[in-house]
């Protein structure tokens, strides 16, 4: 069986490096779709990643490598390493501990433009060198039909919540309730899943789609203390897709 250092450097000497030796690599969140953000890698970093599992990249201004979470506690797993068609640009889908971007954002995207009619003028932020291209996006856009992509939105309340538990913060509910503990945690989402019976007994769509949401949050926090996410939600739907 080939180990995981000969599988490296093999995946490592296909990889098109610039004249610098750098190739941009692009995080992904492996469970939400979201692009969390963009660094570079040479080809001691890409082995790296590929040994450890932890997203290591290498710093131009460092002049070295460094392993993404290391001074945050921030750290995402890395589930693939992806090329594209030519090999000179990679997309690493990871898992997402907390904020991707040393902003506090969960992603170093967070600003945009919208190019739908008259909203295209960007809203500038005060302060922002950046302004002039967009101030913070409050969400993902629209997908067809005016809903909105769960799976970007779930992996941002996973992230928040994993936030709180990184870093407890005075006066947030997520902060008490992880600091509550499992049967705290549980007796909620019991309550909440009672709500949710309540209301589609009642055929209200409104009160649904509310107490829907307030289930997934409490379901958020309890797998997260459980130290899992949601993607181990949807490997398990995936795996049962198909089978009848």
């Amino acid at each position: 069986m080939e180990g995981i250092g000969s599988a490296a450097e093999r995946v490592a000497s296909v990889i098109s490096f610039d004249g610098r030796g750098l190739v941009p690599a692009i995080a992904q969140d492996s469970v939400s779709g979201e692009v969390l953000m963009m660094a570079w890698m040479d080809g001691e970093a890409l082995r790296e990643t590929l040994r450890t599992g932890m997203a290591t990249y290498y710093s131009r201004s460092r002049g070295r490598l460094w392993v993404k979470g290391d001074e945050s506690g921030n750290t995402p797993a890395v589930d693939s390493v992806h090329c594209d068609c030519d090999a000179d640009a990679l997309l690493i889908k990871v898992r997402q501990k907390g904020s991707a971007c040393h902003t506090g954002n969960r992603t170093c995207f967070y600003r945009g433009v919208s190019l739908a009619g008259e909203d295209a003028a960007p809203v500038g932020e005060s302060g922002d060198p950046l302004s002039g291209f967009g101030g913070p996006m409050a969400g993902p856009g629209p997908e067809p039909g005016g809903g909105a992509d769960i799976g970007v939105t779930l992996g941002m309340l996973m992230g928040t919540v994993e936030g709180r538990k990184a870093e407890p913060k005075a006066g947030s509910y997520t902060s008490y309730l992880l600091g509550a503990g499992m049967d705290k945690i549980l007796k909620k989402v019991g309550e909440e899943s009672a709500e949710v019976i309540i209301a589609a007994k009642n055929k209200a769509s409104g009160e649904v789609a509310y107490e829907v949401s307030d289930l997934i949050y409490h379901l958020s926090v309890m797998l997260c203390e459980m130290g899992m996410d949601w993607g181990a939600i949807g490997r398990e739907l995936r795996g049962r897709m198909g089978k009848g």
